[in-house]
């Protein structure tokens, strides 16, 4: 994924982003209610955001030295707001660098596919675990936004949605063997439904996931963006979407 495109969409996202957060505020819950063990000592978040998920840590280990990075410095100044005090805030790319100490527990809600190198990016969490420590997180799948795929594809020949692009179960499970000890993934579809499509291109837009890979210009025009709504909508019977998560436990070798 392109680096500046990504810390572009996510900044300019950050105001309002828990308003429109709410499939990744599940993804959250459902990544809370999986974490392994009650006390943990040293905690790393990746790709912390607004702070939601942040504040589901903080509140669950409270104990806990919480260590939180995200790329974007919008994001982590709504953050800081939200939590005032307990979590050690940083603005760095996790995929270069880590911050310093060992982790029993590293983890990240719905951000990591966002990765230009998700392997070395694994690889580096896997040598700051501590002995039995976890990696936990949650990614977004290919079949996300599934249905606008389809229905842009109809519309505009070779055109994609980015989530397209995320890896499968099989890709994560054959990466996730090469660098941990014991490994897990189990996978949840959520699904959303809208009146019109641009309520959803809407939604898209204000959590920063930037819809598609194609021009600007795909749904400009009144014309257009009919077009694609009528094929969704005789496709789909509605404007919905699917958003596939899948949940990765990953243990230290």
């Amino acid at each position: 994924m392109d680096k500046k495109s990504v810390i572009r969409n996510f900044s300019k996202a950050a105001r309002l982003y828990d308003e429109y957060a709410d499939i990744q505020r599940l993804a959250a819950f459902e990544l809370l209610s999986r974490q392994p063990r009650d006390e943990c000592r040293n905690i790393l978040e990746i790709g912390c955001g607004t702070g939601i998920y942040t504040s589901l840590l903080k509140e669950k280990f409270d104990k806990a030295a919480l260590k939180a990075v995200d790329i974007s410095a919008e994001m982590i100044r709504v953050a800081e707001g939200k939590l005032k005090g307990g979590v050690e805030f940083t603005v760095a790319d996790a995929e270069d660098v880590l911050p310093y100490g060992n982790f029993d527990l590293i983890t990240s809600n719905a951000s990591m596919q966002w990765f230009a190198d998700l392997e070395a990016a694994l690889r580096k969490c896997s040598a700051k675990l501590m002995e039995n420590g976890v990696l936990l997180f949650s990614i977004f799948g290919p079949q996300t936004f599934m249905e606008l795929e389809s229905a842009i594809k109809d519309v505009s020949k070779g055109k994609s949605v980015v989530a397209s692009q995320f890896n499968s179960k099989e890709v994560l499970e054959a990466m996730f063997k090469r660098h941990f000890r014991k490994v897990s993934i189990d996978e949840i579809k959520y699904s959303e439904s809208f009146t019109f499509l641009m309520e959803l291109l809407s939604k898209i837009k204000h959590t920063g996931t930037a819809g598609t890979s194609m021009a600007n210009n795909i749904f400009s025009g009144p014309n257009r963006l009919k077009e694609i709504e009528k094929v969704y909508k005789s496709t789909f019977g509605a404007i919905t979407a699917t958003y596939q998560v899948f949940f990765c436990r990953c243990e230290a070798l």
